[in-house]
């Protein structure tokens, strides 16, 4: 098949959707199709050939990239471009999408998860992996997905949704509860999100995240393990326990060598994990989510599963959590990629 694997973007989670991609797309080239790595910003402004050979590209378009400790300085990727249009699609990318036989999202956070490029392709009429447009949009809403969570009976930490400015943080390190997590509602990659434990660290979260967005849920806090379990298709996949090597998993330890231990099958009971797999399918579904996905959990001190948020285009490279989960199955991380291709293109065929 040719395939575009569209990644990068404009998003803080760039740099690590540029390293899915560029697994995906290679692993999808060792199978023999025809896949090329495309980013959704900066599009193909480097690309001199003629559009109807790009598929026979060397090496699909895949460059060198790797994620660096700190999220990417989205202006400098901005000026980086020579169109200076405000559109987040860069130059012949939907022209070659449009030429795909399907479009595999290796697109990470707010301009791939949130519905906007599946809204885009449903227009038109090319097929993409993963989630439609409306329930990507809401599980990438952490308000959403918490009202979903809650409707279904669902564990998760109590919550409050808060807009604010900063005339309002005064008021609100009055009256919210510490400690707490603060998490801007359309984050990911720990990007936007503060864990203040005394009022004086609410004050600055607060401030911090406002950098983000005016938007967030403030979750009472909860202490535990840190697990995570993937959907794949209508099934639930062995349980990863994520063991940062730092206070946190955050930006950093998530993304540099050595920064956690992720162990899986986690060391965790049947019991523990069929729970987590439960809720995680029973989210899937209530979201009306497709092919796959990935659920993040806490486990308390007294073995409890506390429900945190879920990712419908969750890490792809050959070393991410759900390739880890799929391999203790049995599943390589080639057969994963095609998997989610054939998956896609019969979600996508039942919606039409």
């Amino acid at each position: 098949m040719k395939i575009v694997v569209l990644a990068g973007g404009l998003s803080t989670e760039r740099n690590v959707s540029l390293v899915s991609g560029t697994g995906i797309c290679r692993a999808l080239r060792q199978k023999g199709h025809k896949a090329i790595l495309v980013d959704m910003f900066l599009g193909l402004e480097k690309y001199k050939g003629d559009l109807k050979d790009i598929f026979d590209a060397p090496d699909g378009l895949c460059g060198d990239v790797r994620v660096e400790p700190t999220a990417p300085d989205l202006e400098v990727v901005r000026r980086s471009r020579a169109d200076q249009s405000p559109s987040v699609l860069g130059k012949d990318v939907l022209t070659v999408c449009a030429l795909a036989d399907v479009v595999f999202l290796g697109l990470h956070g707010e301009c791939g998860e949130d519905g906007r490029i599946q809204a885009a392709l449903d227009l038109m009429g090319v097929p993409y992996t993963g989630s439609d447009y409306v329930s990507s949009g809401m599980a990438m809403d952490k308000s959403i997905t918490k009202r979903f969570m809650d409707a279904e009976g669902i564990r998760t930490a109590p919550w409050r949704d808060v807009r604010y400015t900063e005339a309002d943080i005064p008021r609100l390190v009055e009256e919210l509860e510490v400690p707490c997590a603060v998490k801007i509602v359309n984050g990911g990659s720990s990007i936007g999100v503060e864990l203040p434990d005394t009022r004086e660290e609410l004050r600055d979260a607060l401030r911090n995240v406002l950098r983000y967005g005016d938007h967030v849920v403030v979750e009472r806090m909860i202490r535990g393990r840190e697990l995570t379990v993937g959907v794949l298709g209508d099934r639930y996949l062995p349980a990863v326990e994520i063991i940062p090597h730092a206070e946190y998993f955050n930006y950093e330890t998530k993304y540099q060598s050595g920064g956690a231990t992720e162990v899986c099958p986690a060391p965790i009971t049947d019991e523990q994990w069929r729970e987590m797999g439960e809720m995680a399918l029973k989210l899937h579904r209530a979201l009306g989510l497709s092919v796959y996905s990935r659920t993040d959990f806490l486990l308390d001190e007294n073995g409890v599963a506390w429900c945190l948020e879920v990712n419908t285009l969750p890490g792809m490279t050959p070393t991410s959590l759900v390739p880890k989960e799929a391999a203790a199955v049995g599943i390589s991380y080639g057969d994963l990629c095609e998997m989610i291709i054939n998956e896609s293109l019969r979600a996508r065929k039942a919606e039409r």
